[in-house]
């Protein structure tokens, strides 16, 4: 499958802001807009079909075959305690790499990669779950738009 086009919106930063400001692609779980640093991502591809792993972890929708690789895909709703919905064709299998580990994560939808000044990246937790937590790195505030962060080693990690 072809690569999802992402919008890039240029954004002016001064020399000293450039240095202080990440790329972000951003998605949606629901209603939810959340986003990861851009150089964890290697791809988004649109829905393949998933084959499901017996005994694996309840998050783990299961497995596809990218380009001769076994990869594993977390069910990212299920995995932060987001209603579970059906998924359409805007859902998207976003491939991310935590260390050595290469994973998907899917998606309702990928809306596009947003620059965000660090200083506006509020690393202050604002869940009331302890739980749920360690998932986040933090909320990016965009000219008002609300972005939560998400930490992919937590996530990644099978406990």
């Amino acid at each position: 499958m072809a690569n999802d086009q992402i919008a890039n919106k240029p954004v002016s930063l001064d020399d000293d802001e450039q240095v202080a400001a990440m790329q972000v692609v951003a998605f949606k779980l629901r209603d939810e807009e959340f986003g990861v640093n851009i150089f964890q991502v290697q791809d988004i591809n649109g829905m393949s079909d998933i084959t499901r792993v017996p005994f694996a972890a309840s998050f783990i929708k299961g497995v596809i075959n990218q380009r001769g690789s076994v990869l594993p895909v977390i069910d990212l709703k299920k995995r932060l305690g987001i209603e579970e919905t059906p998924y359409t064709s805007t859902a998207r299998i976003v491939t991310v790499i935590v260390g050595d580990l290469q994973v998907g994560m899917l998606v309702d939808s990928v809306t596009e990669v947003l620059t965000i000044r660090s200083k506006l990246v509020d690393p202050k937790k604002t869940v009331n779950d302890r739980a749920m937590e360690k998932f986040l790195s933090g909320i990016g505030n965009i000219d008002g738009r609300l972005v939560t962060m998400l930490n992919l080693e937590e996530i990644v990690a099978l406990n």
